[in-house]
C-alpha cells in the first residue's frame, strides 16, 4: 500500500547557497532591459572553429572589454555604515554552474579574473572545469560555506556584501552570466547581489539573440544600460567575429578543409 502522508524535512544542503542568495538579493532593486542582437554571422563563425568555444566565453569575453570602458559596471552599492559606492579596478566574471553532485543538483558560482585580458580559449578551459572539474577541489570554498548553520553563513555572506570590497569581487564577482539558452529558455532577471547580470536566449531561425542585462538601478539609470547593451552588440558583432576567425582553431579548420 502506498503511503500517502506527508512528511517534513530537512533543506537539502544543495539548496542552502541559493537561499542565502536569495535572501540577500530582496535588498538589490534590480531593473532589466534587453536588446535583440544579430548573431546569425558570430554563430557560423563558431561552427567553423575546430574546437569549442562556447557562447558564455563569448558574452564573458565580450562584456568584460565592455565593462572596462563604463566604470559603472565595476561599481557595488554600500549601505554601511553611511550609503557610498565602491569601484573595483579590474572586472571579475561570476558564472553560474549548474552541476549533479552525489545524485542532487547544485548551483555554483565560478570566478573569472580580468575576463577581457584573457583569450576565448583561456576563458572557455576555465568554463570546462568548471562544468567538468571534480566538485569538491572546483567548488571547494562553497562546499565548505554550506556546512555552516544558517546564521553563520548569513552572517558570512553579509560581511562580504557590506563590509569587504576587494573580497566581495574576489568572491562574488563584479558581474554575472547566467543564462539557459543551452536548454532553450530565457531568464527575465536572475536573481542576483550584482551591479550587472548579463543573460541571454538562444538565437531564433533568423539568427537573432535577446540579451537582457539587469542591473542596481541605484548604481545607474536605463540610458547607461542601452548603451552598455549596444556596446556589447558592437563588440560581439565585430571585435569577437574577428577574435573567433582569427584565432588558431579557424586556421585549424580551415587546414582540415583544404
Amino acid at each position: 500500500m502506498t503511503d500517502r502522508s506527508g512528511h517534513r524535512m530537512p533543506v537539502p544542503a544543495s539548496r542552502r547557497l541559493t537561499c542565502d542568495l536569495l535572501w540577500f538579493n530582496r535588498s538589490v532593486p534590480l531593473c532589466g532591459h534587453d536588446r535583440v542582437i544579430q548573431l546569425g554571422e558570430l554563430a557560423q563563425a563558431r561552427s567553423n572553429l575546430s574546437c569549442r568555444i562556447s557562447w558564455p566565453a563569448l558574452f564573458i569575453r565580450a562584456f568584460g572589454l565592455v565593462a572596462h570602458q563604463h566604470p559603472e559596471l565595476r561599481q557595488t552599492w554600500y549601505r554601511w555604515p553611511i550609503a557610498h559606492l565602491y569601484q573595483h579596478p579590474v572586472n571579475v566574471a561570476s558564472v553560474s554552474v549548474h552541476r549533479e553532485w552525489n545524485g542532487t543538483p547544485w548551483l555554483f558560482w565560478g570566478q573569472i579574473h580580468e575576463p577581457e585580458l584573457l583569450s576565448l580559449t583561456t576563458i572557455q578551459m576555465q568554463l570546462d572545469r568548471f562544468r567538468d572539474g571534480p566538485v569538491a577541489s572546483v567548488f571547494r570554498l562553497q562546499r565548505q560555506l554550506v556546512q555552516l548553520p544558517t546564521l553563520l553563513r548569513r552572517l558570512i555572506w553579509w560581511w562580504n556584501l557590506n563590509i569587504s570590497t576587494t573580497g566581495r569581487a574576489k568572491r562574488f564577482g563584479t558581474f554575472l552570466v547566467s543564462t539557459l539558452a543551452g536548454r532553450g529558455a530565457e531568464i527575465q532577471i536572475p536573481p542576483s547581489i550584482h551591479t550587472g547580470c548579463l543573460t541571454y536566449g538562444p538565437l531564433n531561425k533568423d539568427g537573432e539573440c535577446r540579451v537582457t542585462l539587469a542591473y542596481d538601478h541605484r548604481v545607474m539609470d536605463g540610458v547607461c544600460v542601452a548603451e552598455v547593451l549596444e556596446s556589447l552588440e558592437t563588440v560581439l558583432t565585430k571585435r569577437m567575429l574577428v577574435e573567433l576567425c582569427d584565432s588558431p582553431a579557424a586556421y585549424l579548420a580551415d587546414d582540415h578543409a583544404a
